[in-house]
């Protein structure tokens, strides 16, 4: 994604917005290109690009009411999955995730035998901090503010390790381009936090589990409130797809990277299912 890709994004991203602070009234076209200062056919074609759907077609895949029906059908969906499996009609292929955790040694030695390649990189959801090692993944955020802040939260959580700053791009690339290559994981949890994380690896594309249908899932049904925590600690974005939970009731809820981020990958990956 060059820098035009980007401000594509945050034209769309504008959309989403006004679509979702507006959504009891269903904007129309004209009334949404008019808030992103564009002509109706130009916010069309763009929207169209990004998303695979039309504005109004994904404004109908942001309701609470389609939530809510995905929410009561999900439950059981969860149990025949092994891994992730983003696959569609549209530009993905499919892309399966693996999890590893830390070893021990590496966790209390705070990394410091690690190598972390690191790098800026574009992505269909704005800039993103990708690092990773030489046995996977084990950091994607996306970039708010700063993206040297954004690399200090990495070194945070490895202060002994050594970075080797390099280009992510390929990977973001294999990530969100749909390359159907194997994508490896390495986590840093507790025991609860990991299988969490590991549940929701197992959904797919286009579901949306509540929080007390994933503590249910990893046996532990009174545990809501801590999922949600666990989903919180989550450093590897997107992969690890804490944005797939939403509140019981069908409202999105909170998400690390903006819940307008949250609903904009929500509706970008039901867009690959249709």
């Amino acid at each position: 994604m060059n820098a035009s890709q980007q401000r594509h994004y945050d034209t769309v991203e504008k959309a989403i917005v006004f679509i979702r602070e507006h959504l009891n009234c269903q904007p129309n076209l004209s009334e949404v290109a008019e808030h992103v200062h564009l002509s109706e056919y130009h916010l069309q074609r763009l929207f169209t690009e990004w998303a695979g759907i039309s504005p109004k077609r994904f404004m109908q895949s942001m309701t609470k009411e389609r939530a809510l029906q995905v929410l009561k059908t999900s439950s059981n969906l969860i149990d025949v999955a092994d891994n992730v499996g983003l696959s569609g009609t549209g530009r993905l292929h499919d892309l399966i995730v693996s999890c590893e955790a830390m070893t021990p040694g590496d966790v209390k030695s705070m990394g410091a035998e690690l190598i972390i390649s690191f790098g800026e990189a574009q992505t269909p959801f704005g800039i993103a901090i990708i690092g990773w090692t030489e046995r996977g993944i084990c950091f994607l955020q996306f970039v708010d503010v700063s993206a040297t802040g954004t690399v200090a939260i990495l070194k945070e959580q490895w202060p002994l390790a050594t970075y080797k700053q390099a280009d992510a791009q390929g990977i973001s690339d294999s990530i969100f381009a749909g390359s159907g290559d194997k994508v490896s994981l390495i986590v840093k949890g507790t025991n609860f936090q990991i299988k969490v994380w590991e549940a929701l690896m197992k959904s797919h594309s286009g579901e949306l589990f509540s929080y007390s249908q994933i503590a249910e899932r990893i046996g532990s049904p009174k545990a809501s409130r801590a999922v949600g925590s666990a989903i919180a600690s989550n450093t590897i974005g997107f992969l690890i797809p804490c944005h797939r939970v939403i509140r019981g009731d069908g409202d999105v809820g909170q998400f690390r990277w903006g819940s307008d981020r949250k609903v904009a990958i929500q509706g970008w990956e039901a867009a690959q299912l249709g």
